[in-house]
C-alpha cells in the first residue's frame, strides 16, 4: 500500500505542506516524573531531533519532511510544541528552542489511554496531509487511573490507521518487566515496536534511534524490541493497574 501511494505522489504535485509522517511524541509528564526529569525529556528530545544522523533519515524521506508535536502527559494531556514541519536543521533547531521554554503544564497520575486519544485527537484535527501516522508514547510505568482503558483507546487509535510506537522507561534495568508490558497492552498497528531505555542515562540513545526507525517507516532488527501481533487488541475488560508508580 506505501508503495502504491509513493507512486501516487510522483504523478500528482504535492499539497503545500505534505509530508511523509506525522508524529506525536507523548511524553510522561505525571507524578514519578520530576521537574528535573520533565526537563531531561526535552532537551533529550531537542538533542535527538537536531542530531545529523535523525535529519540524514529525514530527508530520506519520499517527501524530505515530517510534522512533529510534542505532548506531555499525566491526568490531563498538554500541547508543549504545536505541530511543526521538520524540513532540515533550521526548522529541527527551532523546535528543539520552543521545547525547552515552556514550563511544566501536565500533572496528577496516569491516564494513558485518555493520552492516546488526544494523540489521535491532534492527527486527525490538524489539516497536514502524510503518508504515515505515528503516536510516539513513553513513560515509566503502565498504571491506567482515569479516563479511557488502554485496551479501548489502543484499539480505536489502531482503527484509525495510527500506529502506536513507545519508549518504556526500565528503572529497574534489563529486567524491568514494564517493556513486555508496552509490547503486550500499549503499542499497536502494523510494523509497531517498543524500543526500551535502561534508565534515564539511556534514554537519549534509545529515543534517537526510535525516531530514525519511525522516520524511516523500518522496525528494530532486535525481535526482543518489537512487538510480533502488534496489531493485536485485548479485550477491554482487563485490569489497568498493572504497576503502582503514577
Amino acid at each position: 500500500m506505501r508503495k502504491l501511494i509513493a507512486l501516487l505522489l510522483l504523478t500528482a504535485p504535492l499539497h503545500a505542506q505534505e509530508v511523509d509522517l506525522e508524529l506525536v511524541l507523548l511524553a510522561d509528564a505525571s507524578g514519578s516524573i520530576t521537574q528535573a526529569e520533565i526537563d531531561f525529556q526535552r532537551e533529550s528530545t531537542a538533542t535527538a531531533l537536531t542530531d545529523p544522523a535523525v535529519l540524514e533519515a529525514i530527508s530520506n524521506t519520499l517527501t524530505g519532511t515530517i510534522a512533529v508535536t510534542y505532548v506531555e502527559w499525566a491526568a490531563n494531556q498538554a500541547v508543549v510544541v504545536d505541530w511543526t514541519i521538520i524540513d532540515g536543521p533550521e526548522a529541527a533547531k527551532g523546535f528543539a528552542a520552543a521545547l525547552l521554554g515552556p514550563p511544566r503544564l501536565a500533572n496528577g497520575r496516569n491516564a494513558i489511554g485518555n493520552a492516546l486519544l488526544e494523540g489521535k485527537r491532534l492527527i486527525e484535527t490538524n489539516d497536514i496531509p502524510s503518508l504515515r501516522q505515528v503516536i510516539d508514547f513513553s513513560g515509566d510505568s503502565a498504571g491506567n487511573f482515569s479516563g479511557a482503558s488502554i485496551e479501548d483507546a489502543r484499539a480505536e487509535v489502531v482503527a484509525a490507521g495510527i500506529v502506536i510506537n513507545g519508549l518504556p522507561i526500565l528503572d529497574e534495568g534489563a529486567n524491568d518487566p514494564l517493556l513486555q508490558v508496552y509490547q503486550d497492552r500499549i503499542i499497536g498497528g502494523p510494523g509497531a515496536f517498543a524500543i526500551p531505555a535502561l534508565g534515564r542515562d539511556d534514554f537519549v540513545t534509545a529515543l534517537r534511534r526510535k525516531l530514525i526507525l519511525e522516520i524511516a517507516g523500518e522496525m528494530p532488527g532486535d525481535a526482543s524490541a518489537s512487538a510480533t501481533k502488534a496489531s493485536a487488541t485485548k479485550p477491554s475488560g482487563a485490569s489497568d493497574g498493572l504497576r503502582p508508580r503514577d
